[in-house]
């Protein structure tokens, strides 16, 4: 049995595509993990960032900043990550009592990535999607599209270690 399952389609429970439009990139992966956490703890846990995509990260914001991009910086954890607040790097931008949806806005891209807890069904889903807005995010996503998909497996697998 898969321990990290790639989900065909967002989840039917998640709030993470309202009002976001047209999506150009989507991806969905889910764990078996049955817990009694809040979804803000299990954001906590699965947004502590191992050292070697911390390094990404700082790679990243390094070249993003030459072009006037934003970047980001891990921030501390919180018991509660009310709309508004940043989660991991992330601004959380919707909420419920199962899900938090966090993202950020750019001229190149907009995207959201979801925490989700389904207590029914003992998943937790890790969903990410995007709106590419010209050319220079399509050319951005390029190199980080293998990056995330390896980071979100990574940020999954320690879930369930």
């Amino acid at each position: 049995m898969k321990v990290i399952v790639k989900a065909d389609k967002i989840p039917d429970k998640s709030i993470i595509s309202n009002g976001f439009g047209k999506t150009d990139y989507c991806d969905s992966y889910r764990i078996v993990k049955q817990t009694n956490e809040t979804v803000d703890g299990i954001t906590t846990q699965i947004f502590r960032m191992p050292g070697w995509v911390i390094g990404l990260m700082k790679i990243r914001n390094g070249i993003v900043e030459i072009f006037g991009l934003r970047s980001g910086e891990n921030v501390k954890e919180a018991a509660y990550y009310p709309v508004g607040s940043k989660a991991g790097y992330f601004t959380v931008t919707e909420r419920n009592a199962n899900e938090i949806i966090m993202g950020e806005d750019d001229r190149h891209l907009y995207f959201r990535t979801s925490v989700l807890i389904d207590r029914e069904q003992s998943f937790i889903y890790l969903t990410t999607i995007v709106r590419f807005h010209n050319l220079w995010g399509r050319i951005y996503f390029l190199p980080v599209k293998p990056l995330h998909r390896l980071i979100v497996k990574s940020l999954l697998k320690r879930q369930i270690q």
